[in-house]
Formats: structure tokens, C-alpha cells, sequence
């Protein structure tokens, strides 16, 4: 058993990030990091429109077999 994360650049602010690939909230493809979903989403509230869901395990490392 081990650990895998993935890194890549995110959609918004091109941040360098770590994340789980299969669990990261994405646009087009592009992962986002969490600093940019926060700010999406206050924005988001702000304007009553449906948030977007973030697994809590989106920005952890994923287990492997």
C-alpha cells in the first residue's frame, strides 16, 4: 500500500499546488487550489448561487494498493 499525489498548476491563480487527482475540484480539466475554490465560493454566496462541493480529501495524498 502507499500514497500518491498529484502536482500541478492551478486554473486561477497558476499556483504550483499538490492535490488528489481524482478528488480536486477542476474547470475545463485544470485543477484549482483551495485558496481560489474559497474565493470562488464567497463569491459564489455572495450572489446566491449554488456552491461549489470540495471533498475533504481533495487536497490530501490518495491511498493506493
Amino acid at each position: 500500500m502507499g500514497f500518491m499525489m498529484a502536482m500541478g498548476s492551478c486554473f486561477g491563480c497558476k499556483k504550483l499546488f499538490s492535490f488528489n487527482p481524482d478528488r480536486v475540484p477542476s474547470f475545463k480539466g485544470e485543477p484549482i487550489c483551495r485558496e481560489c475554490i474559497d474565493k470562488v465560493n464567497a463569491k459564489r454566496k455572495e450572489m446566491g448561487s449554488p456552491l461549489w462541493l470540495v471533498p475533504v480529501d481533495a487536497y490530501e495524498p490518495q491511498e493506493v494498493a
